[in-house]
């Protein structure tokens, strides 16, 4: 097992990490911007080191910087935790190139899935299904027209470098298609410097379902069962359930079967998640996050298993010490992502905190790295804290959510708190009728 950890990222992800090493009597490296000087996870770390001023490309996202820092400091290991330099395949290989063991994938893996034509490709031959389509980047506004006629109207232009619905536009007819193309190859060039756009038959009531695997290299691959991830506004989740409202045990069971089998084959290492939509029945793969998920804690609660001590040991060279049949799913967990934004226009609230006071109680669970005092920089990600509570049932989860919502104090900024609260009170919210289109009409009755 590792000796030392260099944590290359921030905010409650570097002390949710922190945490898992620190229990595993691992010692931890953290890294800062000049803004974080005075965050938690540099507070509580064994050895802290400065990479760089606020702006993240010169921090966060400095390589150099974050290897120097692992160098320095004799650090065996780098977790990246999620977003920032997570799933770049380059800093992987650079990682392992400079004698530093990577807690994520492997390069080649990260690579294969961050295309998301060559990872729909990779699940095609694995006999995985998926949302009919271009088979590659579109060449042409004429073969995105042949393309479209084929699936049919309504379809969906996306980024193939991309994510968090940036390059990804809806045309509902021929009319809409040139400036659907047009409008996502913009975006996708100018958030990814990568242009190229395919087309999928866009699904007009569909979920939003993925699954957590682990898999250890030597061939072993479990699944943790799945998260509802269906609430979103503008792409970006919300809500979290685990496991789905929608699902059947006979439907997670296949779906698991389908997707470790075909990781085995392709050999894959660490944890990961498979995201689908889910509609009348049936899957169809979209992407995979070869990564730790801001959502992973609900996974947690319902197994009893610890993700990232898992990535530590996995990436140490240890298999995993259990099969599928020694997963066992245990009740119902949600999560609320707590965000440093307005409730009702959702504009950004950096600032200091004049008072946090986290709720409590059995089955609560709050991953946050604010304390009274801090002040909430505003170069970067507004997530300030991850409310998640596990009950025997779906009833008793909504019901622990609805009083640890209302116990949470966050008092100098903004926060969408009482957003939360809006959600949890909605009555198709608490029958689980809901799909991925459903909280943008949540939000919008709520300004009408």
């Amino acid at each position: 097992m590792f000796g030392k950890v260099l944590i290359a990222n921030r905010g409650e992800i570097a002390l949710r990490v922190h945490r898992a090493c620190q229990e595993m009597g691992i010692r931890t490296v953290a890294v800062h911007s000049t803004a974080d000087a005075s965050a938690m996870h540099v507070r509580l770390a064994d050895e802290s080191v400065c990479i760089g001023p606020p702006a993240a490309r010169e921090s966060y996202l400095n390589v150099a910087a974050i290897l120097s820092a692992a160098t320095i400091t004799g650090a065996d290991a780098i977790h990246p935790g999620y977003g920032f330099l997570s799933e770049n395949a380059d800093f992987a290989e650079m990682v392992e190139a400079h004698g530093f063991a990577f807690i994520g994938p492997t390069p080649a893996h990260i690579r294969m899935m961050g295309d998301k034509i060559a990872a729909k490709t990779a699940m095609r031959g694995l006999g995985v299904p998926l949302v009919p389509g271009s088979d590659g980047a579109l060449a042409s506004l004429e073969e995105a027209r042949a393309v479209a006629a084929a699936v049919q109207y309504p379809v969906l232009i996306k980024a193939a470098a991309g994510g968090g619905g940036r390059g990804m536009k809806v045309a509902r007819s021929e009319e809409e298609l040139e400036e659907a193309w047009r409008v996502a190859r913009t975006e996708a060039r100018a958030a990814f410097g990568d242009d190229s756009v395919y087309l999928e038959k866009y699904l007009d009531r569909p979920r939003h379902i993925e699954l957590q695997v682990l898999a250890d290299g030597y061939g072993k691959v479990v699944h943790l069962g799945e998260r509802d991830c269906s609430l979103q506004r503008r792409h970006q989740k919300l809500v979290e359930e685990a496991g789905s409202p929608a699902l059947s045990p006979i439907e997670r069971d296949r779906l698991g079967a389908l997707v470790t089998g075909a990781l085995g084959r392709l050999g894959y290492r660490n944890a990961g998640t498979l995201e689908f939509l889910w509609q009348d029945g049936q899957f169809a793969f979209i992407e995979m996050n070869t990564r730790l998920q801001v959502e992973h804690p609900v996974t947690e609660m319902i197994t009893g298993i610890d993700l990232v001590k898992e990535q530590l040991r996995v990436a140490a060279g240890e298999p995993l010490g259990y099969g599928q049949e020694a997963i066992r799913f245990h009740g119902h967990a949600i999560e609320c992502r707590i965000t440093a934004e307005n409730s009702e226009t959702f504009a950004p609230s950096p600032g200091r905190v004049t008072t946090f006071h986290p709720p409590g109680g059995m089955g609560v669970r709050v991953d946050s790295a604010l304390y009274s005092g801090y002040s909430v920089p505003p170069h970067y990600d507004s997530l300030v804290a991850k409310l998640v509570v596990h009950g025997v049932t779906r009833a008793e989860a909504i019901a622990r959510m609805r009083r640890a919502l209302s116990e949470m104090v966050v008092d100098g900024i903004d926060t969408t708190l009482d957003l939360h609260k809006r959600i949890v009170e909605d009555p198709e919210f608490q029958a689980g009728d809901y799909t991925i289109h459903w909280l943008e009409r949540f939000v919008a009755r709520g300004r009408g």
